[in-house]
């Protein structure tokens, strides 16, 4: 873990850059490049080869779609005591996520010429879960029920499975937000699957789900290629940037801290405070924390990745935190409605010694697929608004073409387009 003591003119977008460090891509990209080549052209003998090569699959693996008999054997299955957990956090969830169901209007921007938005889902969609270290149940409903919520017609989960097996809990919920169309494939070879489409598999038109840099690699490549799809965002590895100060509990702090880095080996916490003494109540709290955690072997490598930062006062805090636009961000002092206020920054905030981020990642309602590596200055995290796009429309009356036809023939002759301007002089000279 690195420590740095930063004077307020220390603080710039260079140091920042050096402080999360870039996941080198190149050769990543290169290797992912072959394989979603190798998937558009072969297919499905192609998705089950990488399988073959990269999942927990035996040799002579196929690649079937989850049955219905299979989903229901697994809600059978599944504990009831967790079943009520993912119903309770799927209400949550919902409730939040309706709340930004479309709105739609119609205006008369001049007499007789009406222009108005309609919104209409994304038809197809893919839902990528991670599952190679944990089947991440609370991605799936973080996905499904925003595309459920905003109707789309055709939702396709994948997700890494053993040798075809997909766990029972993540087939319930599954099941529970109205999906079966499942596939236990998981890398870029599902994402390319999705993307380009497979044997009895038709592509989709959007895919959403968080990943490794493989994963991130291969999303970033189809949402470029002509033939390929649009995603969510480019989200790696996962990060949390802490504010805390003297009246924080250090113990809470440091809590917050192994959370985030249990995710990962490439997993990143940030921790800013004012105050020398808080640092030392807070290492002290994370070691011993840290002796009892069940996934050391994570945390140990991603808290290599990880930063204490001393500054001179809350203010260099916010300023840095904007400039690091972190994935999830953590206020836990005496003014944190005050300093929440000045936050332009950020994938979702937690606001109090009482937020854990754990609370956003299961149960809260908000949702938890959010922009990493300073995306989230110009990225949002995931919301029904992205499981639909928007369809302007215009309708004029000759009377309202006539109000602006001088305006559209000046400029279009400005431009050179001389067609565009005769498209509204033939009407105009209608008899």
């Amino acid at each position: 873990m690195r420590k740095f003591k930063l004077k307020s003119e220390e603080i710039n977008p260079q140091f920042i850059a050096g402080l999360r460090g870039n996941t080198d891509y190149t050769n990543v990209m290169v290797t992912i490049k072959t394989i979603l080549e190798d998937v558009k052209e072969n297919g499905l003998t192609a998705v089950e080869k990488y399988a073959r090569k990269f999942d927990r699959v035996a040799t002579n693996y196929e690649l079937k779609q989850i049955s219905k008999d299979a989903i229901a054997a697994a809600v059978a299955n599944s504990s009831g005591e967790l079943k009520d957990a993912i119903i309770d956090a799927h209400k949550n969830i919902h409730k939040f996520h309706e709340m930004q169901k479309a709105v739609e209007y119609e205006v008369e921007t001049v007499p007789g010429v009406i222009c108005g938005r309609k919104s209409t889902p994304i038809e197809s969609v893919g839902l990528y879960i991670p599952g190679g270290t944990a089947p991440l149940v609370s991605t799936l409903l973080m996905l499904a029920i925003p595309a459920k919520i905003e109707g789309c017609e055709r939702i396709v989960m994948i997700t890494p499975g053993n040798n075809g097996r997909i766990d029972d809990l993540l087939l319930f919920a599954a099941d529970y937000c109205g999906i079966d169309e499942i596939y236990p494939v998981g890398g870029a070879h599902g994402i390319a699957m999705l993307a380009y489409g497979a044997k009895g598999i038709t592509p989709v038109d959007k895919i959403f789900g968080p990943g490794n840099q493989y994963v991130t690699a291969a999303k970033m490549l189809i949402s470029t290629d002509t033939e390929g799809c649009a995603i969510d965002m480019p989200a790696g590895p996962s990060e949390v940037l802490i504010i805390a100060d003297d009246m924080a509990n250090p113990a809470f702090v440091a809590s917050d801290f192994l959370s985030q880095l249990e995710h990962g080996n490439d997993s990143q916490a940030v921790l800013i405070t004012n105050s020398d003494k808080f640092i030392s109540l807070f290492e002290s709290e994370l070691f011993k924390m840290y002796s009892k955690e069940s996934r050391k072997g994570f945390i140990e490598k991603s808290l290599e990745n990880s930063v204490v930062i001393k500054v001179e006062n809350l203010n260099d805090a916010v300023k840095l935190s904007n400039i690091y636009a972190p994935e999830h961000l953590i206020i836990n002092t005496k003014n944190e409605e005050e300093l929440f206020d000045r936050i332009k920054n950020a994938g979702s905030v937690f606001i109090g010694g009482y937020s854990p981020e754990s609370a956003g990642d299961y149960a809260s309602g908000t949702n938890h697929s959010l922009p990493t590596s300073g995306y989230a200055k110009s990225y949002s995290g995931v919301s029904v608004e992205d499981f639909r796009k928007y369809i302007t429309y215009q309708k004029l009356t000759k009377s309202g073409l006539e109000q602006i036809a001088t305006t559209i023939q000046k400029i279009a002759a400005f431009e050179g387009l001389e067609a565009h301007a005769n498209a509204i002089r033939i009407r105009l000279n209608e008899s």
